[in-house]
């Protein structure tokens, strides 16, 4: 399915009445604190993402990336505007696998099912699985410190599969993993979204990972955070990190990234 993220620049467009969106966030800002001390975090964010739609956002350090997913996920609540996730409750996955570590691969797994009120005879069957989409069947029975950090965070996206969800946040997930594992985890998240058709809102400080992953990555500004640019990645054809023509427009991204970076600290 085409992915489709309008921000506020777009919402004069003409939409076509048949679109399925799965987020929607309208004139969306959130505040922290009070008076003299309050801090903004983002600031009117108005963006659409379609369901099936894998989409990135890049930002600089604090620019209200992860703020903009809690809201979403439903984890926090906005100052103002309004955030509506007709696609379904979300699953959220961290940068931290946060697996619970008494708990085997298969029982993390197993739990989230558990709390979906999966009948307790079908959920070993479906907990399995799911460890074998994530290539994982081998480790069922292993404990989290006995997995590497991108087998945990394979876990992890099994146990967000396990609820379910039609859309998946995902907050820099392969930001602690080594070059060689993030590049096959791209491989598989590329494949299980492929196959289940989730829509993927994907934070990352990462522009050769936007691009290398999104059907398209937006911009957000420097706090408050906003959307301030979009990109359609029209990259045919299989991916990789390394690919000149991924190389090429992340330069384009990256030096607009550093406008608004240069924009913010110069004020």
């Amino acid at each position: 399915m085409t992915a489709a993220l309008r921000v506020v620049r777009e919402a004069s467009v003409p939409q076509p009445a048949d679109r399925s969106i799965a987020i929607r966030l309208s004139e969306v800002s959130k505040v922290y604190g009070r008076g003299q001390s309050a801090v903004p975090a983002l600031d009117r964010v108005t963006l659409e993402v379609e369901e099936g739609a894998f989409v990135c956002l890049v930002g600089a350090s604090g620019c209200g990336k992860t703020t903009l997913l809690n809201l979403i996920a439903g984890l926090d609540l906005p100052t103002a505007g309004r955030v509506e996730v007709p696609g379904g409750r979300p699953a959220l996955i961290f940068q931290d696998a946060a697996l619970f570590p008494w708990l085997t691969a298969i029982e993390n797994v197993e739990l989230a099912l558990r709390l979906r009120g999966v009948r307790r005879s079908e959920r070993a069957d479906r907990a399995t699985d799911l460890l074998r989409r994530v290539h994982l069947l081998d480790f069922a029975r292993k404990r989290p410190h006995e997995l590497s950090g991108g087998m945990r965070q394979r876990v992890a996206i099994a146990r967000a599969l396990a609820q379910d969800a039609r859309v998946l946040l995902m907050d820099e997930p392969f930001g602690a993993l080594d070059a060689l594992t993030r590049d096959l985890l791209h491989e598989e998240l590329e494949l299980l979204w492929r196959e289940g058709g989730q829509t993927v809102l994907f934070v990352t400080h990462n522009v050769r990972e936007a691009v290398r992953l999104g059907q398209r990555v937006i911009v957000l500004s420097s706090r408050p955070g906003r959307p301030v640019a979009t990109f359609d990645v029209a990259i045919h054809g299989h991916r990789r990190i390394e690919s000149p023509e991924v190389g090429a427009l992340s330069v384009v991204i990256r030096e607009r990234l550093g406008e608004e970076v240069r924009r913010h600290v110069e004020g």
